[in-house]
Order: C-alpha cells, then sequence, then structure tokens
C-alpha cells in the first residue's frame, strides 16, 4: 500500500530530474517539536498522513504552482489558517449548516494542508468513515467534499502518477515553462503569463 514518503519520494525523483528548480523549492522537514506544539495551539491531533507529509516538507521556501490543486502549507502556516478560520466563523455563522447536505464554512476539525488563494485545502478529521478526507474550505462559500480525496495518500499519489505516467489530478494537468519550473494548469494550455508551456515529460520521455 502507498504511503506519504513513497509518494513525496516519486514527485522529488521526477522534479529533480525535469523541473529542478521547482524541487529546490521544497522545504525541508518539520520538527516533531514544532507539530506537537501546533497540535496544542490547535488543540487539534494531527492526522498521521499530514505528520509523515511535514516530517518530509515543512511546505515550501516560497509559493509556487507544485501541486496541481494548491499550495502545501508549513507548521506555522497551518496554525494561522486555523486560527484565522476559527476567529471568524463565529462572526459569520460559519459553523452552520446552511442547507440538507451541504457543509458548513468552517468546522474545528477540519485542519488546513495547503493554500488555493481563493480557499483551503483541508483535511476532514471528523468521526467516521470519510474521517482523512481532503476537500476544499473556499474563503466565500461552505465548503465542498464533493470532489474529496479519500485520503492525503491518495491525492499525493495521484501527483506522482500524473507526473511519472502522464495524465491529471482532477481537472489539472502538469507542464513545464520556458524556465525549467512546473506549471499545473487546465488541459490545452499553451501559455501562462507569457511564458510558453509544454506538457510534463513522463519518465522516460
Amino acid at each position: 500500500m502507498a504511503t506519504v514518503t513513497e509518494a513525496w519520494t516519486r514527485i522529488e525523483r521526477w522534479l529533480r530530474q525535469y523541473t529542478p528548480r521547482s524541487g529546490a523549492l521544497l522545504a525541508g522537514p518539520a520538527t516533531s517539536d514544532l507539530i506537537r506544539t501546533a497540535e496544542d495551539q490547535t488543540g487539534v491531533a494531527f492526522p498521521a498522513e499530514l505528520v509523515e507529509s511535514l516530517l518530509r516538507h515543512d511546505g515550501l521556501t516560497e509559493w509556487a504552482n507544485l501541486l496541481p490543486e494548491a499550495t502545501p502549507l508549513g507548521v506555522k502556516h497551518i496554525i494561522e489558517q486555523y486560527e484565522i478560520r476559527m476567529d471568524i466563523a463565529p462572526d459569520v455563522d460559519g459553523f452552520t449548516v446552511h442547507a440538507p447536505g451541504a457543509e458548513p464554512w468552517w468546522h474545528d476539525l477540519w485542519l488546513p494542508f495547503a493554500d488555493a488563494g481563493f480557499g483551503l485545502q483541508v483535511i476532514d478529521l471528523r468521526p467516521g468513515p470519510q474521517r482523512g478526507r481532503v476537500g476544499m474550505a473556499p474563503a466565500s462559500n461552505p465548503a465542498d467534499f464533493s470532489d474529496a480525496w479519500p485520503s492525503l495518500t491518495a491525492y499525493l499519489t495521484a501527483v506522482a502518477d500524473a507526473l511519472e505516467q502522464g495524465g491529471a489530478v482532477g481537472e489539472w494537468h502538469p507542464y513545464v515553462t520556458d524556465d525549467e519550473t512546473l506549471w499545473w494548469d487546465l488541459a490545452g494550455k499553451t501559455e501562462v503569463n507569457g511564458e510558453l508551456l509544454r506538457p510534463a515529460p513522463p519518465n522516460g520521455s
């Protein structure tokens, strides 16, 4: 069975070969003490998959379009984003479900994994069979788990598969820019910000 570490190892290997400038932006590991401090500060026990990921990479050293759905956060920014949501939610009735089958805007058992700009990619730690799934908590709308990944391992493994074998992660396809950096975008894109895009080469290409 795949693990978070195995998925990251595959992603790192591809980045070193094809887009080393992007690979260099992966931060080093977080410390166990930092993670424990974050758990104490948020009051939420970090799931094993998130801990495993953070012990591999404590986010990025600067912003980069390195994962398809959002930019992975380091421990300090996980705390920051969690506390921001917890502070805002009471003022906007954000803990309330407003429609049958819908999600609230925020829940105290959601942990941010990555920042999408328009919202957060979160790990759902509510008890039940879907615990550990990875979905989106937008900035202005209720959270959405309709296209959730069943786990962080599944998400990162899908990223590794798309890089190594070609294909997509949901609607996002990997490309390489003129300056040899990784960029995720919709199918059929040929440029971004004036830079040419070419489909990311699968292993062996």
